[in-house]
């Protein structure tokens, strides 16, 4: 009786040690996953910004911006001062 008892706790403690070890590989796995998910929302964000850089839509409002607030101009364009006007305040 005394050898069944002993046998049936190293088969308990050999058990909590498999559960234990199983456990934290649950863990880890769950954090990987977790990154991957975090790392393919940014994939899916970087492509739905490069999509609309390609529009052509959002090409022209942005052009416009750098024309009209940062006095921005394409290679090659020449631009032409009124030196008899004042210019107008950005807000």
């Amino acid at each position: 009786m005394f050898a069944l008892i002993v046998y049936a706790g190293i088969t308990l403690i050999s058990l909590r040690g498999r559960i234990d070890a199983a456990r934290e590989d649950l863990f880890d796995t769950r954090r990987r996953v977790a990154e991957e998910e975090v790392s393919n929302a940014r994939r899916e964000y970087q492509n739905k910004v490069l999509e609309d850089r390609n529009d052509p839509d959002y090409n022209n409002v942005v052009a416009e911006i750098a024309r009209e607030y940062l006095g921005l101009v394409n290679p090659g364009e020449i631009v032409f001062h009124d030196g008899g006007s004042e210019p107008e305040p950005a807000d």
